[in-house]
């Protein structure tokens, strides 16, 4: 019958006999079955019912042989509706549930409110607006787009990609935004990837990076002010946790606020992150303002060149004046130091390459979309947050306007002037706010690179903050 070298159809022929002889072989062992359960009296086929309920609820098996649905044993099949279908169907859209639903939640501070989808929406529309920003503006799009799209995430109705305790970014949330795991990732990872040399060669430039923090102590009190305002209510913890965003260093701010604030981290978070991608927004105007054409247009000479055995070493007493002076900031400048350290010695490089790379894409993706899936409406849509954001705003832009004034103050003492542009690299966004210094210089003398210049005071602001968050948890911790 089959020739299997001329006959290229034999297997399909093979399969069709073997297909005929299962339905062949299912149709007589199902024969005897049927036919027991046909001539079984009522009481046996109540029995076989209740047995095939109790084994499968209804799933077919020898004594239910026909797999009935629970409940139409007797024949109460329910009518099936369009009319029903198609409204259950259109009430489980986001359309139907933006435009319909409400339900009741609590805000940061333990009020219930009611939320609406129209909010719910709108927090939809602004997760858009901040992936445009990072998409289509390029305004740190290794920040933005994952935070846009975790606040578009956890708004979606139903899907419930935020609740607990199994939805997806509530996992990521609790894992390591909601403490300080996350967080010391990226400070391992920025200590592998930051050159701590214009620091070291430039060691004045330190005095830019502590003016920035201003901006966190000046807003400190600035809050503990506001409660002197009705229905306005800030504790010192609270305070330390919102004035923190001034130093535009989002991990630091997810630090500190754990520990002191954990009801504000989620704003806090937002903000701090937010204002660290627009830096190339919030910074050019005061820079400008503070600073005359010919401020601007000082060159700095070239920094000496810095042995290795400096950059080996910096880490290691930084480290060590840390844990004899403010153990509180061990865990965030020890990861910072821990990072660089292995970048400098180069002995494992594989770790540092680690730690640059794949770890730090990985931490950030993570920590991104756990900071977006904060932004949910009963948490931004009411005053208190609101006036949250409006004082890290406010205290971006005195640690901005601090570097810059101190650096001019300064130059009334030193024989090689620096340009006061620098001064607001001090903040401790890296290396975002050191290119801003560079692109404002450049559009006063295309060729005054000030870049290397302001990674001093950068990378010192990273070192500043990490002290001011470890002063704060001192005091208040």
């Amino acid at each position: 019958m089959f020739n299997f070298k001329k006959d290229p159809t034999w297997v399909t022929k093979i399969c069709f006999i073997m297909l005929i002889g299962a339905m062949a072989l299912s149709a007589v062992l199902s024969f005897a079955p049927r036919a027991q359960a046909q001539t079984a009296d009522t009481s046996a086929v109540a029995a076989s019912g209740a047995a095939a309920t109790a084994a499968g609820k209804g799933s077919a098996s020898y004594l239910n042989i026909d797999g009935l649905i629970e409940g139409t044993e007797h024949g109460e099949i329910p009518t099936i509706s369009i009319s029903s279908f198609a409204r259950n169907i259109a009430e489980t859209t986001g359309l139907y549930a933006f435009i319909t639903d409400a339900k009741e939640m609590f805000t940061p501070g333990g009020e219930k409110t009611t939320i609406y989808g129209w909010q719910e929406l709108l927090m939809v529309i602004v997760g858009f607006v901040i992936v445009w920003l990072g998409a289509a503006k390029n305004f740190e799009p290794l920040l933005l787009i994952p935070i846009g799209f975790g606040t578009i995430f956890v708004n979606i109705p139903f899907a419930g990609m935020g609740d607990g305790p199994h939805g997806f970014l509530h996992i990521i949330y609790e894992a390591g935004v909601g403490n300080e795991f996350f967080p010391l990732f990226i400070f391992m990872g920025i200590g592998a990837m930051t050159d701590f040399g214009p620091l070291i060669a430039n060691p004045k430039t330190a005095l830019l990076g502590a003016a920035a923090q201003f901006g966190v102590f000046g807003t400190l009190f600035g809050v503990t002010a506001m409660n002197l305002i009705p229905g306005v209510n800030f504790t010192l913890k609270e305070a330390c946790a919102v004035a923190i965003i001034g130093g535009a260093d989002g991990p630091t701010t997810i630090y500190i606020a754990a520990k002191l604030a954990p009801e504000l981290l989620a704003t806090v978070a937002v903000a701090a992150y937010s204002y660290m991608a627009l830096v190339p927004l919030i910074q050019p105007p005061i820079m400008r303002a503070l600073t005359t054409k010919e401020e601007r247009l000082i060159k700095m000479k070239q920094m000496r060149h810095v042995p290795k055995a400096e950059k080996i070493m910096f880490p290691l007493i930084v480290f060590s004046l840390t844990i004899l002076v403010l153990p509180a900031a061990a865990p965030l400048i020890g990861c910072l130091m821990f990072g660089n350290f292995i970048k400098e010695c180069g002995l494992v490089e594989r770790l540092s390459k680690t730690l640059q790379n794949e770890l730090m894409n990985i931490v950030s993706i993570l920590l991104s979309l756990g900071v977006g899936s904060q932004m949910t409406p009963e948490k931004f849509l009411n005053p208190s947050s609101l006036s949250i954001v409006a004082l890290g705003l406010l205290a971006f832009c005195i640690a901005t306007a601090a570097g810059v004034l101190v650096a001019k103050f300064m130059n009334l003492f030193l024989k090689e002037k620096i340009n006061p542009l620098i001064g607001s690299a001090g903040v401790s966004a890296v290396p975002m706010a050191a290119r801003v210094s560079n692109k404002v210089g450049l559009e006063s003398d295309p060729g005054n690179f000030l870049l290397m210049h302001a990674m001093g005071p950068n990378v010192s602001g990273v070192i500043g903050t990490a002290i001011a968050a470890g002063i704060m948890i001192a005091c208040y911790g």
